[in-house]
């Protein structure tokens, strides 16, 4: 299981992101500044670290270069600052991806997983998903049924792996809303239900189901209903 280090100063983006990448099957711990998170990478050697530039302190590029000094950890910048000359910088003195706020927890979450896999720290035995005649395979974001591909578009995928990893749990059609479309979207909750009636068409109840709790959301279960 893949181990992150979110460095941010803001406690709500912390929160917001430990919730995602826990949901895509990592471990998390967090830092508030610098000299934290240089003294948790030292104790604890996570597999990749998220790290702000605004920060009291050392900012994210004092960060990154003395990390640099003695670790090859992945690091993704993860900021509000989305100016060329700062994203040059970030890569300039070592950075290996640089992803601006607000961002889509999708495309957040796989970018992650690129630069994992670039550097061998994918957790193997995690990456595939199996119910039945339904097989996920998390990573390069495939489905198959009874080995025939379906084609998911990328928020389906999304829904699809949260349910599916949190099989029998319900989500809220508010939650769901906010871990895959993120806290930015402004549309309603309609949107989930349009995604998860298209995806049961898609999955035509194979080996799997999303079943409806009334009054509440939805969740993953096993075999038609």
């Amino acid at each position: 299981m893949p181990h992150l280090l979110i460095v941010d100063d803001e406690q709500d983006m912390v929160d917001l992101v430990t919730m995602y990448m826990e949901n895509a099957g990592c471990t998390v711990s967090s830092a508030l500044n610098g000299d934290e998170a240089e003294r948790k990478l030292k104790e604890s050697q996570p597999d990749l670290i998220l790290l702000d530039l605004m920060m009291p302190g050392r900012d994210g590029f004092a960060v990154c270069e003395s990390i640099r000094s003695y670790s090859d950890v992945p690091i993704i910048f993860l900021t509000a600052r989305g100016e060329e000359w700062d994203k040059v910088r970030a890569f300039s003195i070592g950075g290996d991806d640089y992803i601006v706020k607000p961002f889509s927890p999708g495309e957040m979450t796989a970018r992650i997983q690129a630069v994992l896999r670039r550097f061998g720290k994918t957790d193997e035995k995690r990456e595939t998903i199996h119910y039945q005649s339904l097989s996920i395979d998390v990573h390069s974001r495939t489905v198959r049924v009874d080995g025939t591909p379906i084609q998911l578009t990328m928020k389906e995928f999304d829904l699809l792996v949260l349910l599916a990893k949190k099989r029998g749990r319900i989500f809220s059609r508010e939650e769901l809303l906010e871990t895959v479309w993120g806290t930015e979207y402004s549309g309603g909750t309609r949107t989930v239900d349009t995604h998860i009636k298209t995806l049961r068409m898609k999955l035509k109840n194979e080996g799997a189901s999303i079943e409806t709790v009334w009054g509440i959301g939805y969740k993953f279960v096993d075999g038609a209903v």
